[in-house]
């Protein structure tokens, strides 16, 4: 049984449309789909939604390094407290000027060996600050250096730290 030229070419077209009515089906059903969860869903709204911006210090020193005043780099964070722990040292507790005095510093560093005058020292500290952001009352700190030197101790006089700086 031999298909002549002409049954060939039917049997393809009727394959053709086969497909064809196929991929109509199936694409019909996709338009419904989506047409019905159109019903279910609200309009959408689109609001800017701003990022929290982890919180950031950075410290300067008064002219004569009796204190140092810790502020956010961002402008949009408010400190509310603050508190600066030295390994081996209880907390120092700063308020919201962020202002850390060097005799709480001195106090926290009474335990370290004799250490040469007039030479800048470092010491890691651990900040915790609760601050405001957009509204809202967060927390934040970390890892810092805070840097000093020893000044004065002559024969008869006390030595005093003064502070130099803060980096992370």
């Amino acid at each position: 049984m031999t298909e002549s030229q002409s049954e060939r070419r039917r049997r393809w077209i009727n394959l053709g449309e086969t497909i064809a009515l196929a991929a109509l089906i199936v694409s019909a059903l996709g338009v419904w789909i989506a047409w019905q969860s159109s019903h279910e869903e609200k309009p959408t709204r689109v609001v800017e939604q701003h990022q929290a911006i982890p919180l950031t210090l950075r410290g300067s020193a008064d002219r004569d390094g009796g204190a140092l005043t810790i502020s956010p780099v961002e402008s949009g964070h408010a400190l509310e407290s603050m508190r600066v722990t030295i390994k081996g040292a209880s907390p120092i507790e700063v308020g919201s000027d962020g202002r850390l005095q060097a005799s709480d510093v001195q106090a926290a560093l009474k335990d370290r060996p004799k250490e040469i005058k007039d030479r800048t020292y470092s010491v890691p500290v651990r900040i915790d600050a609760r601050y405001v952001e957009m509204g809202a009352d967060r927390r934040g700190g970390g890892n810092y250096v805070l840097r000093y030197r020893w000044e004065g101790g002559g024969l008869f006089g006390g030595r005093s730290v003064r502070l130099v700086g803060l980096s992370r």
